[in-house]
């Protein structure tokens, strides 16, 4: 072992998995890199996790980055010399109802749309690759020929080993105690043995990793849950190349160890650990064996497999594993601290993520951003109600149980709820309305109508949902009368100082410099040009600026504007989300409404579009905003929390005669599909520019001022673009809901983003990005044949790179 180091450019704190994945990944990219394991590396909860390697998920980049799990694993043992235990002996996923089958046909087409190979399978063709199984109700089954299985531990050793080759040093039975902070930068890591000095710290340090982090304000949503698989005795029929099996019908799954079985599952009620703190000296240790909580796990697989039955058992491991609240992973630089890193909360598929996440946090430390964008497990998707540990518990047990039950579209947690409601949550909810839950906030999805014998509760489906003729109601309510959305949870800022204009030109894509009183809609960049932000940004005085962006983007884009404010700059940030209500009045009859409760002139040539400013309703102040994201006539009116009742019931009065009703987010989705908006974290992100998005006339590239991301939109205005977004519309039975498979001229060229139903052009309609390596334009698009393939069936589409509703020419466009 060499001298214990003074100094080093990164820490990873762990020695699991996914530290010691960093820790190589660094090393191969020449970073000095120090690992420090507070007892003996895998000693945390690696040595004794499952080894299941799946790689499909719901996100193209995070199945992305499993499959590059999946490569590393391929190679590492040739690399390093050490075996890993790595068996690529594919995956099978049952199904065992109808709507199990028609979720597995969509995932199929998902892997189809992400590059992945996955085939259906009828009971028998199962059967031939699991012979130990029952199929009596088996109804088909899915199978991807690059699952695996690894050893947990021998993976890490490999890892480890590779990082030391590479360069990395890893220093065991290093406990680190502290970390050293001075105006809020990261001087050093303080260990038992001694101080390190260092530039950026990456705490991979697993289910410990949110009360080290706490410590220094960081927030990392995760929570110890009891974990249970059994390990049998040799079981004659069990050959070595068994695939994994997964049966979420009964909540289990299967792999092959030594001739035997190893056999888990996600039970409905999880048993939370350590819930007064993780107890000292907790290494290499499990949980006692729960047999009694395991049992309704053994009777759902005896179903399954009965061998198990007769089988020995060798063990029944419980070993705690960390999980969070919305079931993904967590990885990025923490918003509260800069050059703190995290990599956490895998909720038991560490094994099949730690490849590509520690490449990810590699680059990510390395180059300041991630490889491509991982905003589904990105640490800044959460939010106030994160740092509650009791909310946290309460909906991770919740999403635990939900680990193998039906992925329904648009389904909505339960747990926790409700939490942040809007001044106007009793009044809604006694009208009908049915809500969900974004960030902790309560929202109206849609109302129902007793009169129609309508319950506002959801029923989910992969078909028509319950819901579906409620907003179309709605949805035709914007179109021809008016509607009142309550968006109190947007996320609202405060830019001000007397920079504020300057920094917030420097961070904006699209021209700020306006007069008082003016909108501006604009994407703040990164420097390849892909959109970190989408948002509104309303100039309010010569040195302030208010900014409103989504409900659950409130943590990340305040922390991306924040960080690029230029060193020096005399402007402060503030998120003064809570002190404003929003009512959205939308609808051809909205201004006749709004005349009717202000003395204020809000006509057309009194209040243009794209302006904002204060009037008065009902003595009460509100700052409106002329602005849409329906594609109708309409104001968003921000104002005190205290003011929202009073406002709401005089807009409500006024608008009886001009058939103002309320309306919900399910409706600003179907509406916004029409009109050609897009959805940040959907259709744009950090991987696509304003250019390949159809965005670029909101781009200030005509003028001289200089932003972040501009040298690459000139360059792509300059060379072209090897992806555009387009529209695609479909036959109204066939439901489209995102992932489908886009097909131009017979070649898979990409998926969509979104889906949903226009209820005012009368079809499905989705968004997705057409590929080309040789380039993408208008032409281009507008010259193909193109399907979609729908749970592993092409449909006819047609493509549009216009919006289809246009309420100026009152033209629906088909």
């Amino acid at each position: 072992m060499t001298e214990f180091p003074t100094s080093a450019k990164t820490i990873v704190i762990g020695g699991g998995i996914i530290g010691c994945s960093t820790a190589y990944h660094l090393a191969k990219l020449g970073v000095e890199c120090v690992l420090l394991e507070r007892k003996k590396l895998t000693s945390g909860t690696t040595f004794h996790a499952a080894g299941l390697v799946g790689q499909l998920r719901s996100n193209a980049n995070i199945t992305q980055l499993l499959g590059y799990s999946v490569d590393l694993y391929n190679s590492i043992e040739q690399e390093t010399g050490l075996g890993t235990g790595w068996k690529m002996n594919g995956g099978l996923r049952l199904a065992c109802n109808q709507d199990r089958w028609t979720e597995v046909k969509r995932q199929a087409t998902t892997a189809h749309s992400f590059g992945l190979e996955m085939q259906l399978l009828t009971p028998q063709e199962a059967l031939d690759l699991w012979p130990l199984m029952n199929i009596d109700d088996v109804i088909g089954a899915a199978f991807m020929p690059t699952d695996g299985q690894a050893n947990p531990s021998d993976i890490t050793q490999a890892l480890a080993k590779g990082a030391r080759m590479a360069g990395a040093q890893i220093y065991e039975d290093t406990k680190v105690i502290d970390l050293e902070i001075k105006e809020g930068k990261i001087c050093a890591v303080i260990t038992e043995q001694g101080r390190i000095e260092c530039e950026k710290v990456i705490c991979c340090a697993g289910q410990w990793t949110r009360n080290f982090a706490a410590r220094f304000g960081v927030n990392v949503p995760l929570v110890p849950m009891e974990h249970q698989y059994m390990v049998t005795e040799p079981i004659n029929g069990v050959p070595a190349n068994l695939p994994t099996l997964r049966d979420p019908d009964r909540l289990t799954y299967y792999k092959e160890e030594v001739g035997g079985l190893v056999m888990g599952g996600y039970e409905p009620n999880p048993i939370p650990w350590a819930t007064k703190g993780i107890p000292r000296g907790f290494h290499y240790s499990l949980l006692d064996s729960n047999f009694d909580h395991f049992e309704q796990l053994v009777e759902l697989s005896l179903g399954r497999v009965p061998a198990l039955e007769y089988a020995g058992i060798k063990t029944l491991t419980n070993g705690p594993e960390s999980f969070t609240p919305d079931g993904n992973f967590i990885i990025g630089e923490a918003p509260e601290l800069a050059n703190f890193f995290v990599g956490a909360g895998f909720n038991a598929f560490g094994i099949a993520a730690g490849g590509g996440a520690g490449m990810a946090l590699a680059e990510w430390v390395h180059k300041g951003e991630p490889p491509f964008d991982l905003w589904s497990a990105d640490i800044r998707r959460f939010g106030r109600p994160h740092f509650d540990s009791d909310w946290i518990r309460t909906r991770t047990i919740e999403a635990y149980g939900k680990h193998y039950t039906m992925d329904w579209p648009h389904e909505e947690n339960r747990s926790g709820r409700p939490c942040r409601k809007s001044p106007l949550y009793e009044i809604l909810k006694d009208q009908g309305a049915c809500f969900g839950e974004k960030l902790g906030w309560e929202r109206p999805n849609w109302f129902a109508d007793v009169a129609l014998n309508e319950t506002p509760q959801d029923q989910y489906s992969f078909g028509r949902p319950n819901w579906f003729n409620a907003v179309g109601r709605e949805h035709h309510a914007a179109r021809n009368s008016a509607v009142l959305f309550d968006q109190t949870s947007f996320a609202k800022f405060a830019l001000k100082g007397p920079d504020a204009l300057e920094a917030l030109n420097w961070i904006a894509a699209n021209n700020v410099d306006r007069p008082i009183g003016t909108l501006t809609y604009t994407q703040m960049l990164n420097d390849r040009g892909g959109i970190e932000c989408d948002l509104t940004v309303g100039r309010v005085a010569e040195d302030e600026f208010y900014i409103v962006t989504g409900t659950g983007f409130a943590t990340h884009d305040f922390d991306w504007i924040r960080r690029n404010i230029p060193v020096g700059s005399n402007c402060q940030l503030f998120d003064i989300t809570s002190s404003n209500a929003v009512l959205s009045l939308m609808g051809p009859r909205a201004r006749d409404i709004l005349t009717a409760v202000t003395r204020d002139d809000v006509s057309n040539e009194g209040f243009q579009f794209g302006t904002l400013r204060t009037i008065g309703i009902a003595g009460c102040p509100v700052q409106a905003l002329r602005i849409t994201y329906v594609g109708e006539l309409g104001w968003e009116l921000h104002l005190p929390v205290e003011y929202a009742t009073t406002v709401y019931t005089a807009l409500m009065q006024a608008g009886q005669s001009h058939g103002l009703i309320n309306a919900g987010y399910r409706a600003i989705e179907s509406l916004r599909l029409e009109k050609g908006y897009r959805a940040w974290g959907a259709d744009i992100g950090p991987d696509h520019t304003p250019v390949e998005a159809g965005l670029g006339w909101a781009v200030k590239l005509r003028t001289n001022i200089d932003f972040k991301g501009r040298d690459a939109i000139q360059t792509q205005k300059t060379q072209g673009v090897n992806k555009l977004l387009a529209c695609f519309t479909s036959d109204p039975d066939v439901v489209l809901l995102g992932r489908e498979t886009i097909f131009r001229n017979g070649e898979r060229v990409g998926w969509l983003s979104s889906g949903g139903y226009g209820h005012t052009v009368g079809k499905s309609i989705g968004y997705g990005y057409i590929r080309a390596e040789g380039g993408v334009s208008a032409e281009y698009v507008a010259s193909g044949e193109y399907e979609l393939e729908v749970a592993t069936k092409r449909v006819p589409c047609k493509v549009h790179l216009q919006p289809l509703y246009d309420p100026a020419m009152n033209k629906v466009k088909t």
